[in-house]
C-alpha cells in the first residue's frame, strides 16, 4: 500500500507547508480531518451492514485464522514431516508394526527384475 517512512513524511509535510502556505494550511487540515471522519463513519456503517446481512452465524468466526499471511510453507512442511500419526495400541499393534516393517524391508531388499527395455510412448512427447 503506502510505503512512507518517517523521513519521507517530514519532507511531504515541509513541501505542503511551502506549497500551500501558512494561511491556507489550517483550512486544508480541517478539510482533511472532516474527510477522515467521514471515511471512518462510512467504514463503520459498511461493517455494521455486513454484520447485519450475514447474521449471527458469522459473528463468532475467527477471521485471523483465515489470514493467508500466517501460512508459512516451511512450518507446514515441517509439521507434516514431524507428524507421526496415531501410535499402535498394545502388544498387538507393536507386533503388526514389526511385521509391516519386516515385510517392507524384504520387498525393498529384492532388486527389481529387468524384463526388457523401458516402455516408450511416442504420443507423450
Amino acid at each position: 500500500m503506502i510505503d512512507i517512512n518517517g523521513g519521507e513524511f517530514v519532507v511531504l509535510v515541509v513541501l505542503a507547508v511551502l506549497l500551500i502556505g501558512p494561511e491556507r494550511l489550517p483550512r486544508y487540515a480541517a478539510q482533511l480531518a472532516v474527510l477522515v471522519k467521514r471515511a471512518k463513519a462510512l467504514l463503520q456503517d459498511a461493517k455494521s451492514r455486513v454484520d447485519a446481512e450475514l447474521g449471527d452465524d458469522f459473528k463468532d468466526v475467527d477471521w485471523s485464522k483465515l489470514d493467508p499471511r500466517q501460512y508459512d510453507p516451511r512450518r507446514i512442511v515441517r509439521d507434516a514431516l514431524l507428524d507421526d500419526g496415531p501410535a499402535p495400541a498394545g502388544a498387538a499393534g507393536a507386533a503388526a508394526a514389526a511385521a509391516g516393517t519386516a515385510a517392507a524391508t524384504r520387498s525393498s531388499a529384492a532388486p527389481p527384475r529387468a524384463t526388457g527395455p523401458a516402455p516408450y510412448d511416442d504420443e507423450a512427447t
